[in-house]
């Protein structure tokens, strides 16, 4: 990864852990569909991870950040603005990167950043200036002058970082950012995305699907599910329950088994190669081979663990898989 450094301002000239968005009680209808429905949360200075399956709201809820939705009802607040009364003002202070494709093809890289910079308010000279740096820093230097049309898609997907970061936003998003990219790329995309967030002091927020994309780079998660914020704080909080887990595998008929687990506190999860088991509070692997004597069922294997973000989302949204 190419490392010119970007020369404006120091990212992130914050204003300590006052929340930079805040939102409550929101919905978004489109036509008859519940896009968010009471949805409330907050995001703070640092790197914020949107977790939850495709369709659950994510995209909407950036959407209303930037004032491109209107909202049914609820209130949302963007730097103490209101995205549906100052949306330029709001808009400045953002960098965005979509999901979907943004390019002009016929532009070149350095053309297309420093036209999305002049959009966000540079002058032109600045955005010219700024352009080259920032494609420098993403790893598009040699390739600045090619049009986006002979750009292969992780390097689409690196302009269009390029063009979030020109500006030097307060707020980062970005939707979906490894979308569409091999397994090298998609760690170059983190591995770029961490140095935005922690040398370089940015805040930003993650949209995705992913759980390790989220893990490997926030701090703090919010996990929607079904147009709501179903559980909210940072990694540390939420695994820091450190309920036990283990993976076990079972002989026999484990209806009984289950049902006991679930009457002493604890919780499962269905795997293709067995259980994917929660102890109840304060307890230990004893417990299981209890109730599995009880219930005339053999444990073939058990590995103890501790619970991950891929637990607690699991946990949150009722064992659905994401994605």
């Amino acid at each position: 990864m190419s490392g010119t450094t970007v020369t404006k301002a120091p990212f992130n000239q914050g204003v300590g852990d006052a929340p930079l968005v805040e939102f409550r009680e929101l919905a978004v209808w489109y036509g008859r569909v519940v896009a968010l429905e009471s949805a409330s949360g907050v995001i703070r200075p640092g790197a914020t991870g949107l977790l939850g399956p495709n369709g659950a709201g994510k995209t909407t809820l950036l959407r209303a950040l930037l004032g491109f939705v209107p909202w049914k009802s609820g209130r949302l607040s963007a730097f103490g603005c209101d995205p549906s009364r100052e949306p330029l003002e709001v808009r400045r202070r953002f960098g965005y990167m979509p999901e979907a494709d943004c390019h002009i093809g016929d532009m070149t890289g350095s053309a297309f950043v420093a036209f999305a910079g002049e959009l966000s308010g540079l002058p032109r000279s600045e955005a010219i200036s700024r352009a080259h740096e920032v494609l420098y820093y993403v790893g598009l230097g040699e390739a600045r002058y090619r049009t986006l049309a002979t750009y292969s898609t992780g390097m689409k997907q690196r302009v269009k970082l390029a063009q979030a970061l020109v500006h030097d936003p307060e707020l980062l998003l970005l939707d979906e950012p490894t979308n569409g990219l091999d397994p090298d790329g998609r760690e170059e995309m983190l591995a770029l995305i961490g140095d935005v967030a922690r040398r370089r002091q940015m805040s930003l927020v993650l949209s995705s699907h992913l759980l390790r994309d989220v893990e490997r780079v926030c701090d703090e998660v919010l996990v929607i599910d079904q147009g709501r914020v179903v559980t909210s704080g940072t990694i540390a909080q939420l695994t820091g329950q450190r309920r036990e887990v283990c993976d076990v595998r079972l002989k026999g008929e484990v209806a009984a088994f289950l049902t006991d687990l679930k009457d002493e506190g604890g919780d499962f999860q269905e795997r293709e190669d067995g259980y994917r088991v929660t102890l109840p509070d304060d307890a230990t692997p004893e417990l299981l081979f209890r109730l599995a004597r009880d219930a005339g069922v053999q444990i073939r294997h058990l590995r103890p663990g501790a619970e991950t973000l891929e637990d607690v989302f699991l946990r949150a949204v009722g064992h659905r898989e994401p994605g």
